[in-house]
């Protein structure tokens, strides 16, 4: 068993890195080529917590597929390569200060890239051991899967967090609006301090701006100390407001001064603190429909801003149910033990309408395993009887729409249940090969990224 470190190397091109014995020595590096979008499934030597983003041969127009390379590996701690100092390249400064811990220029002093590595490496360890996975939460695997709906998500969230704009996340309960917050913060460049959560549903009218500004010793009859409030909290960080369409008109108007000037005065204080935080949100009511119905304020609606993003329901993205499943079920708590899903269940899976989204998957699964007695989960289990729910519900009622739907959605779930296997989608939807093809080319799936089997001829060879 190789007991060295991995060490994921992104670089532009496919030519092999010449990695010295220093570094050699204790890791194992692993290179990839970020001018090329990633492929469904990595190989496992890519796992570690530490990368090299080597920007020594960065493209003048861009490389649009590296954010695509840094969700797939999730790796936590970036070390990058640059060809010059950072001040002469404001392109290479920018990636450089929004995802690495740590920067060199060329040429590479090898002994003290490896001294960094590990230095990082031991930080994220330490930091893993403090924070034990829970497995309790489906937030921690809210934005996993790889439907277009997902990944256009994740794509606007990564965009819409290099800026210092206010972000809008809005969703159904149960989509996961936390962990779409938490990838903003991650990715910004308020990541480095920390994200102080309100949860707006939960603040009291009376205790609101005691808890939003804080108060100076004496401010009022059970003031004795002095209190810092969650604004200047989240100083140098980001501020999550969960739920804000939850807050009455009262308390959206303590929070215009914060959003206008970016100041806040302690309850009983004269003196302005000027905060400097990423501001997120979330909402299960788009806030313009409220504007329109007078239960939000126009003016703090409009200082909040108009980039926007909407998580999918569950049942608007079935093809990420497989990879969901089974992410839920290595994420459990201690008393429950993962059993294997059945066929008849998966599709059962796939098919049901989901009101409660992941907190319903989430629950349904943990039901399941308590009280199911059969060695694999089954549709009973799981409280799904009768019927499968519509998957959907459009207002385009059109027959070529209803049909067009039908048949790209099969395709993502049969490949999702057959594990992209072209031969065994093909079987489970009673079509042949060929025909599996023209439907693919119809929708013009990209089979680079979502289809790989050791069983597949590559499609230049087909007729």
């Amino acid at each position: 068993m190789d007991s060295k470190r991995k060490l994921t190397w992104l670089t532009h091109g496919t030519q092999a890195v010449q990695v010295p014995g220093v570094l050699s020595s204790g890791w194992q590096v692993h290179q990839f080529d970020y001018t090329v979008p990633p492929r469904f499934g990595l190989p496992d030597g890519h796992q570690g917590h530490v990368g090299i983003l080597d920007l020594t041969r960065y493209p003048k127009d861009g490389a649009p597929h590296l954010d695509r390379w840094f969700e797939q590996l999730n790796i936590p701690l970036w070390i990058g390569i640059l060809p010059e100092a950072p001040s002469l390249n404001r392109q290479l400064a920018y990636l450089t200060s929004l995802h690495c811990s740590d920067y060199h220029t060329l040429p590479i002093d090898w002994e003290r890239l490896a001294m960094v590595a590990g230095h990082l490496w031991g930080m994220a360890e330490l930091h893993q051991k403090a924070t034990p996975a829970t497995g309790d939460d489906y937030q921690e695997i809210a934005l996993t899967g790889e439907s277009a709906a997902i990944r256009h998500v994740i794509s606007r969230l990564r965009r819409f967090a290099g800026t210092s704009e206010p972000v809008l996340i809005y969703g159904e309960s149960g989509t996961g609006k936390e962990a779409a917050a938490r990838l903003v913060h991650e990715q910004s460049l308020a990541r480095h301090g920390p994200l102080i959560t309100i949860n707006c549903a939960a603040l009291p009218v009376s205790l609101t701006q005691s808890e939003l500004f804080g108060h100076e010793k004496g401010a009022f009859t059970h003031a004795t100390s002095q209190r810092t409030g969650r604004l200047e909290a989240a100083d140098g960080g980001s501020l999550l407001l969960a739920g804000i369409d939850e807050l009455s008109l009262v308390q959206q108007s303590y929070l215009l001064r914060f959003l206008q000037e970016g100041v806040v005065e302690r309850v009983g204080s004269n003196h302005p603190v000027r905060i400097n935080a990423r501001l997120i949100a979330t909402a299960s009511t788009p806030l313009s429909e409220l504007v329109r119905h007078g239960t939000f304020r126009q003016d703090v609606f409009f200082r909040l801003g108009e980039m926007a993003v909407e998580l999918p329901p569950l049942r608007e993205r079935p093809e990420d149910i497989p990879q969901l499943t089974e992410a839920l079920l290595q994420r459990l708590p201690p008393h429950l033990s993962p059993k294997p899903v059945s066929q008849a269940t998966m599709q059962r899976l796939i098919t049901h309408s989901w009101p409660g989204n992941l907190r319903e998957l989430q629950n349904r699964l943990r039901q399941a395993l308590l009280l199911g007695e059969s060695p694999q989960i089954e549709p009973m289990d799981l409280g799904l009887y009768g019927i499968p729910a519509n998957v959907h519900d459009h207002h385009d009622l059109s027959l070529a729409q209803f049909r067009s739907r039908a048949e790209r959605q099969a395709l993502h779930c049969s490949l999702a249940l057959t594990r992209h296997n072209i031969s065994a989608a093909a079987r489970l939807l009673r079509i042949s090969r060929a025909s599996f093809y023209r439907l693919i080319d119809k929708y013009q799936l990209p089979l680079s990224d979502t289809i790989h089997s050791a069983n597949t001829p590559g499609r230049q060879t087909r007729r």
